[in-house]
């Protein structure tokens, strides 16, 4: 019985020795986030190439590139007004939306008005920061890649995956100016 017990002492001390971790079964180089990197490069320099040569052929037309990756021509300018939008200003505005074979996607008698908080409302990216850019009683015509549309996804209706395109945006009117003394 002594024996048993010494035995038994011996075996769980030598047992409590430092557990070892667990190796992971499969080492991530971080080529996958790599490749998708250089993917998503390879489609926007596409993409690029498509709306410099829409720009090209409209000869005609001034283009802008705005500092979040889109380009814009004014349809009609407000020469008068010197306000600019703040976040929480909100806004009347219409407008559509046109893939680059000249296809009218959502037409903005589809869509109708639209009011917008700015930088709250749930449009898509271009067109949350191209609405800053005007004025009330503005409108112009965006030029978006599908990173600043809607991206990989689409809409899942008319838009699809990885599209870039057109939209003709008018701001209508201000409602709200938020003070920016608050």
């Amino acid at each position: 019985m002594i024996r048993t017990l010494l035995l038994l002492s011996i075996v769980l001390f030598w047992g409590c020795g430092e557990t070892e971790p667990r190796k992971p079964i499969q080492v991530k180089s971080g080529s996958f986030y790599e490749n998708s990197i250089e993917r998503s490069k390879k489609l926007l320099q596409q993409e690029e190439q498509l709306i410099l040569a829409f720009i090209q052929r409209d000869s005609m037309n001034s283009y802008s590139i705005s500092n979040n990756g889109f380009w814009y021509k004014y349809e009609t300018k407000n020469e008068t007004s010197d306000y600019e939008l703040k976040t929480d200003d909100e806004v009347l505005l219409t407008y559509t939306l046109m893939s680059f074979n000249n296809d009218t996607l959502y037409s903005s008698d589809n869509i109708g008005i639209v009011q917008h908080a700015i930088d709250k409302s749930q449009l898509f990216p271009g067109l949350r920061n191209a609405v800053k850019l005007l004025k009330e009683g503005e409108k112009a015509t965006f030029l978006f890649p599908s990173s600043q549309a809607y991206g990989y996804k689409g809409d899942d209706n008319k838009i699809g995956p990885k599209t870039p395109i057109i939209s003709s945006l008018e701001l209508l009117k201000i409602l709200n100016k938020k003070d920016s003394l608050n």
